[in-house]
């Protein structure tokens, strides 16, 4: 069962998504979409709403959160702009039979074109195969870069396209970078290569891995900052 309700929380009126199941305890989800309980299907709706009002703070502050993250979600339209290492590109389309990049524009040139316009699709289809080309050569750089600077073998290299994670390193010595990376500033890009290539010989989140995290991008704290406001 599933239905939206609303609650007062410290003062401010907060709509939320409410599900029943199963489960033995009550969660507390909150992302892009807003806030979710899960609750079990005996909880009371009075105990529920009492955690919700202990939990008032937290709820507020990472609503907040999310409300203040910058969207990294894209328009597939002619004239719309597409962020490239940080700086807007717009789309345009033009008869012809190559794509063409002149500074802060981004051309489609197609050699047969049926109708005056691109669909959503079309352009989706274009943009997207510009935004991989872009992604896995500037990642591939960057990640040269970085093996140098730790002196490790240069890992293989793979585009992700991950929801919530911007790289990963398996155990297998294998990075996987988000492609929507390559829409951030290099710096960001720089810090989560650093990030994922120091998994590679610290395989966790210790303080040997900050430590060596920092001996190769010490400007990581305010890399990370930063990024999290992105999504």
């Amino acid at each position: 069962m599933t239905e939206t309700r609303r609650i007062n929380l410290s003062g401010k009126e907060i709509a939320y998504t409410f599900k029943r199941s199963r489960r033995k305890s009550i969660g507390l989800k909150i992302d892009s979409g807003g806030l979710i309980v899960n609750a079990p299907l005996s909880g009371s709706l009075h105990g529920i709403e009492s955690v919700l009002r202990d939990k008032a703070d937290w709820v507020i502050k990472k609503l907040d959160q999310w409300k203040n993250r910058k969207s990294t979600q894209l328009i597939w339209a002619e004239g719309a702009n597409f962020p490239l290492l940080g700086k807007p590109w717009q789309f345009t389309m033009v008869a012809s039979d190559v794509i063409q990049m002149t500074p802060g524009k981004l051309e489609a040139r197609m050699a047969k074109i049926e109708s005056s316009e691109l669909t959503a699709e079309q352009i989706e289809r274009v943009v997207m195969a510009w935004y991989y080309r872009q992604a896995f050569s500037c990642f591939t750089e960057r990640v040269t870069f970085y093996a140098n600077k730790l002196n490790v073998e240069l890992p293989s290299l793979r585009l992700s396209r991950a929801k919530t994670r911007w790289g990963s390193c398996n155990t297998r010595g294998v990075i996987h970078l988000n492609w929507r990376l390559i829409q951030m500033p290099l710096n960001l890009v720089d810090y989560v290569v650093a990030h994922e290539l120091s998994h590679l010989i610290e395989m966790n989140h210790s303080p040997a891995f900050w430590q060596l995290v920092g001996r190769i991008y010490p400007d990581y704290l305010a890399a990370r900052k930063e990024l999290k406001k992105f999504w």
